[in-house]
């Protein structure tokens, strides 16, 4: 194979979307040239960004204003912002053009919008309010510039809070006379339609291993795999699968086009992962990701102390 045909095939690949590496022998490589693609994989340096969510944490009321997160991510020298949706007090198109505008002169990129929905429920009506709610974020997001939203399948309801959820680990059962069958169903259907929309908008929609059916990441691949659309990814959360995480990160590591890394400095709120960031910078570079790591701090400790010390140590791996 000539040198121009295998350039064009890498770089195909990566504008593709570097979802994974393709084989040498298609590329028509001899054992060495594999050697130095496979090094050339292993100097990825990823873009470290920070959820809002981790100054505010539904706790700090003077954190929560978006101005005040953006001047931190920018002082502590983050690359980008992630937006917890619920954290804007007001979502009018003035409001988000002032954030879009205070981003790009502070030398940010917006770029994650973390949002909730739910479509475990057999009410039409229910799942069509969340489904408009979800429309309106993607326009949302699409107004303030932002290219991937993070979203959810929801929970059954059937936990009395979410201290209980967490304490049954994020599993709860269905609604009496339901099952997960009819869930998947009902999540897969809302996110056909709305990858149409999400096309429209340019906005890449990230399912997020985040209770509910993405309790495991066969759950998350059944939807993402039903709906086959490069507009409905994954957005890996690498605090949320509390048992054996390394393996189940890497199922989905493929499909991940934002990695939401979770630190606990002072300890958690629910619970505290010990996660080799190592290990799962390894995974994630192995599958050619290439895009945002956004922190998610989710510790006890003074988050003005803590974010600075996450963004350290996730420099040092990715």
């Amino acid at each position: 194979m000539d040198t121009s045909r295998r350039t064009f095939l890498k770089s195909s690949a990566l504008l593709a979307g570097g979802v994974s590496a393709i084989p040498a022998a298609l590329l028509g490589e001899t054992a060495e040239e594999s050697a130095e693609t496979t090094k050339t994989q292993a100097k990825i340096r990823n873009r470290i960004g920070v959820s809002s969510y981790s100054f505010w944490g539904f706790q700090r009321k003077d954190l929560r204003p978006m101005d005040v997160c953006l001047e931190h991510a920018a002082r502590m020298g983050f690359d980008g912002v992630e937006i917890l949706q619920r954290q804007l007090e007001k979502t009018d198109n003035a409001t988000l053009q002032k954030i879009k505008r205070q981003a790009f002169v502070l030398g940010l990129d917006l770029m994650g919008y973390s949002t909730h929905q739910g479509f475990l429920s057999p009410d039409a009506e229910k799942r069509g309010k969340n489904y408009q709610h979800t429309l309106d974020c993607l326009r949302q997001a699409h107004a303030l510039g932002i290219p991937t939203m993070r979203v959810n399948s929801g929970t059954w309801g059937t936990s009395k809070s979410f201290d209980e959820l967490m304490k049954n680990r994020g599993v709860e059962k269905p609604l009496p006379g339901h099952t997960e069958e009819e869930a998947y169903q009902w999540v897969i259907d809302a996110y056909g339609k709305l990858a149409e929309e999400a096309e429209k908008l340019g906005v890449v929609m990230g399912l997020e291993n985040h209770w509910g059916l993405g309790c495991t990441p066969e759950g998350v691949k059944r939807v993402v795999d039903a709906v086959k659309s490069p507009w409905l990814q994954v957005t890996l959360d690498t605090g949320n699968f509390l048992e054996d995480p390394y393996e189940r990160l890497s199922m989905l590591a493929p499909q991940t086009v934002l990695l939401q890394a979770k630190t606990y400095y002072g300890g958690g709120r629910w619970y505290t992962l010990d996660l080799d960031y190592a290990r799962i910078a390894d995974i994630m570079h192995k599958a050619n990701f290439r895009g945002y790591v956004s922190l998610e701090f989710e510790g006890k400790e003074d988050p003005l102390k803590a974010i600075p010390e996450s963004l350290a140590m996730l420099r040092k791996h990715f």
